[in-house]
């Protein structure tokens, strides 16, 4: 019986033997690496990214930095992260990670926010980005959450990076 190969299979299998890879989980870079290399052209250094990931506990350790970056896009309506950049509608989160909640001093919280004693750790922002309400129950928030753990972690993982001096 002949086997019967198809062109596109043949040049994937040749321009990975010619570059001295073979496709599959053993020439597969960590997450966290492969997702620093992908995000390096934001300004920081692969390395960097990588690094700050993996201080965080876990599972945030394990979080993709670029898919994180993604995952932000519904957050940038009402919030930036760079340092410098104004409050919107919500505060700037620039430096949120274990900062308490209502420091950033222009902008208008909640009373029930600012008296709250919340300090902004990995834990809690997870559990705040997946149901404010459940966190602060009369906070001004509009937001409905986010469901999927994964997004969640990667959100944290890309705001602890994106968001450190």
């Amino acid at each position: 019986m002949e086997a019967v190969l198809r062109p596109g299979v043949i040049a994937i299998t040749l321009a990975l033997a010619a570059c001295g890879q073979a496709p599959g989980p053993a020439t597969e870079a960590p997450l966290a690496a492969r997702s620093a290399q992908a995000a390096a052209p934001t300004g920081l250094h692969g390395e960097v990214i990588a690094s700050r990931i993996a201080a965080l506990p876990a599972p945030y350790n394990l979080g993709d930095y670029a898919r994180g970056e993604r995952v932000f896009a519904q957050c940038r309506a009402c919030h930036t992260i760079g340092a410098g950049e104004p409050n919107r509608v919500g505060p700037r989160l620039h430096g949120v990670i274990d900062r308490a909640a209502g420091a950033v001093t222009d902008f208008r919280y909640s009373a029930a926010l600012k008296e709250s004693g919340v300090v902004w750790d990995a834990a809690t922002l997870d559990r705040w980005v997946a149901d404010p309400r459940d966190v602060i129950a009369t906070n001004n928030m509009i937001f409905p959450g986010l469901r999927k753990e994964e997004d969640r972690r990667d959100l944290i993982a890309y705001v602890a990076v994106a968001s450190a001096d």
